[in-house]
Parts: structure tokens; C-alpha cells; sequence
């Protein structure tokens, strides 16, 4: 089977979230941009690269399960993409676990964190949601073993 290219991944995955602005009120595109370089800055693998690209996807509703069930993308790929998107209702304990148990999604999240947690992005948000946001990311952080950043 042909997989998809890094550059037909990222295309997906800006035109997914086209319109999309983060908590900062920024363009998505900019998060997985950074998200992927994270990865790559870290020596991730082109899987790896590809998965941040597409992580937050399914979470957003920006791609859907069947599309990402049915595109033409390595097993691990996806399975690193599952297992770090948060499904609704879910435990912090139970997801994080299941990134630890999937091969490469550490990785993927790791970088997500450090972006997610950037005192320049956090700083334009409003006290209350800076300080919740703070608290949760160090939470995840801990319950994946990751130091602090």
C-alpha cells in the first residue's frame, strides 16, 4: 500500500482545521506546525511527525473516525492519533495510560505539551483560564513522567 506523503498529511491537516483559531485566538494551522516541528526537534520519525500533524483531528471533529479508519496511513500513525485524542466524559488517568501503552504517542503528546504550555501562548489568556490550563497540562505531564518543562 502507498501511504500518504508528510506534505499531503499536512495538507489535510491545515485544510481540516481551516478557519480554526486556538484559545490565543491564532490560527490552528500554527499549533500542529509546532506540535510537528516539536516532534521533529525531538528526533521523531515521520510516523511520529505525521501523527502530530493529525493529532488533535478527531478531537475537533475536524477529521472523522471512519475518514481516519480509512485513510492511507500506516497502522501506527493512526494508533498514536487515537490514543492521544481525548474522548469525551474520559479520565485523566485512563488517557494518559493508554499513550503510554501506545507505541510513539509519548512523543506526539510531549510535544502537544510544550506547545500547549508556552508561557508566550498562555499569557494572552484571561487569569482563570491560564491558571486551569497551567494545572491540567503539569497534571498530564506528571501522570506521563515527564519532567517539568
Amino acid at each position: 500500500m502507498t501511504y500518504l506523503s508528510l506534505a499531503d498529511v499536512e495538507f489535510i491537516a491545515r485544510e481540516a482545521h481551516a478557519g480554526q483559531r486556538d484559545k490565543a485566538g491564532r490560527p490552528y494551522a500554527e499549533h500542529l506546525r509546532a506540535v510537528a516541528d516539536g516532534v521533529r526537534a525531538r528526533g521523531g520519525s515521520d510516523e511520529q511527525i505525521a501523527a502530530a500533524w493529525l493529532h488533535d483531528s478527531v478531537e475537533d471533529d475536524a477529521l472523522s473516525r471512519a475518514w481516519l479508519d480509512a485513510a492511507a496511513l500506516p497502522p501506527s500513525v493512526k494508533g498514536m492519533v487515537l490514543a492521544v485524542t481525548k474522548v469525551r466524559g474520559e479520565d485523566t488517568v485512563t488517557y494518559t495510560r493508554r499513550i503510554l501503552a501506545t507505541p510513539g504517542a509519548l512523543l506526539v503528546k510531549e510535544a502537544d505539551l510544550a506547545h500547549n504550555a508556552d508561557p508566550g501562548r498562555l499569557a494572552v489568556l484571561d487569569e482563570a483560564t491560564r491558571i486551569r490550563l497551567t494545572e491540567k497540562y503539569a497534571e498530564v505531564r506528571r501522570l506521563l513522567g515527564l519532567p517539568r518543562p
